[in-house]
């Protein structure tokens, strides 16, 4: 069994203060933030994620999937919203067993999401997650940094050190 979990992208970034301050300047810098935090996020969690962007004003749009940073990403065609992707993508995900969540705060949207056998995360429950799951990352790096650095010549005075050094020279 797979674990998904799918954003609403364009929600999220609305729904986050850090993505919407970043939206201010550049969509597309927001779009590439979200990506950068969902790819350590997913890497970290062990879940693959999909974030899904909607083009449906976008003319002449064409259905697009990329892989970035182990993240798929989608641009739904044009008359086509994420909404209306997600809930076809979930129907496909949820028939193989697999557990699907979807990051939205559209109300309407979680609605339809739990009734096709996913389940619904909010912005905010996703924010807090992802910062624990920083604060976790940061503590094993430490405990890995301490392992490393608790080795023989690191506890031994330099000066027996430098003697064992000459002498192995010889």
């Amino acid at each position: 069994m797979r674990q998904y979990l799918i954003l609403d992208g364009y929600n999220v970034i609305n729904g986050w203060d850090k993505m919407q301050d970043i939206a201010k300047v550049s969509l597309d810098g927001a779009r590439e933030a979200l990506i950068d935090e969902m790819a350590e996020y997913g890497k970290f969690k062990g879940i693959d994620i999909m974030i899904v962007f909607d083009a449906y004003r976008i003319k002449g749009e064409k259905n697009r999937k990329e892989m970035i940073k182990g993240v798929k990403v989608v641009f739904t065609k044009e008359k086509e919203t994420a909404d209306s992707y997600i809930e076809s993508l979930i129907k496909d995900l949820a028939k193989g067993r697999n557990k699907v969540s979807v990051v939205t705060n559209d109300w309407a949207e979680q609605q339809i999401i739990l009734g096709s056998g996913g389940t619904r995360i909010t912005v905010r429950e996703l924010v807090l997650d992802l910062q624990l799951a920083k604060g976790k990352i940061r503590s094993s790096k430490n405990v890995q940094k301490k392992i490393t650095s608790n080795t023989i010549q690191s506890n031994m005075d330099r000066e027996i050190l430098r003697k064992l050094e000459k002498f192995r020279k010889e």
